[in-house]
């Protein structure tokens, strides 16, 4: 009973055993998977892995770090995708303060346009923020009444961000470093964040929990996840994947 709510099965790294992953994984409990589109290439690749299997949906949009040369035709492109009943969401889009570029100016032009998108065609945004917390409350502070729901991914700042976006509706996106063990900030914030607002991913093959830490990651290592998350909720696992699930399907409009 596993929602993974973010993830990148287009990456290379899964070009020598993409799919007999994705058959073994089904097998081992995951139901759902969003694939999350990162680029203009890899939401293309996001909306194939979609269409190829049944339990696959996908996100499109532009990460922050590839928002250098985008254009309206990118964004016209896009919107043309959302007929697409398997595309769930705009995303993963936002700020990363991380690299010096693209410029910040660009990055911010790019995110909004893309939050328009959201606006226009109605679907919830999947935001990456990493180094830029005020920036990317701000901005979508100034969105609120325009958009339709949203998830911060990969969560990593403190309790007090995190009131800020509960205090908007937003969801928030748990993976793998809740279990390591420099991860107190984000303990914190979880103890603070209602289990109904928890959603479960991987950002695979990103950021694998223990104890498969620093090797590639996929989605049925969001039992780990969910381990950890249970006992800082104080509920039993089965209790997390089955809460986690129904947020997942809320969010993303998921009725099967």
């Amino acid at each position: 009973m596993i929602f993974d709510t973010h993830a990148h099965y287009d990456d290379e790294v899964f070009n020598e055993d993409r799919d007999k992953l994705l058959k073994s994984i089904k097998n081992n409990g995951v139901d759902f998977i969003v694939n999350v589109g990162a680029s203009m290439d890899s939401t293309k690749k996001a909306l194939e892995l979609a269409k190829k299997y049944s339990f696959i949906y996908a996100a499109i949009g532009v990460h922050p770090s590839e928002t250098e040369g985008l254009c309206e035709q990118d964004m016209q492109w896009l919107k043309e995708q959302v007929s697409n009943k398997k595309v769930v969401a705009i995303g993963e889009i936002g700020l990363d303060y991380y690299w010096p570029e693209p410029d910040q100016s660009i990055q911010k032009k790019w995110f909004e346009r893309q939050l328009s998108l959201a606006s226009e065609v109605k679907l919830p945004i999947v935001i990456h923020s990493r180094d830029a917390a005020k920036d990317t409350l701000d901005i979508l502070k100034g969105w609120q009444k325009e958009l339709h729901g949203g998830v911060i991914h990969c969560f990593s700042y403190t309790k007090e961000i995190a009131r800020e976006y509960l205090n908007m509706d937003y969801y928030f996106g748990i993976g793998g470093v809740l279990t390591f063990k420099n991860a107190r900030k984000l303990i914190e914030a979880v103890e603070y964040i209602p289990i109904e607002r928890i959603l479960l991913e991987t950002d695979c093959p990103y950021l694998a929990p223990e104890p498969y830490r620093g090797k590639r990651n996929q989605s049925d290592y969001i039992d780990f996840v969910a381990q950890k998350l249970s006992e800082i909720k104080g509920l039993k696992k089965e209790e997390v994947l089955m809460c986690t699930m129904e947020n997942a399907r809320e969010f993303y409009r998921i009725d099967q």
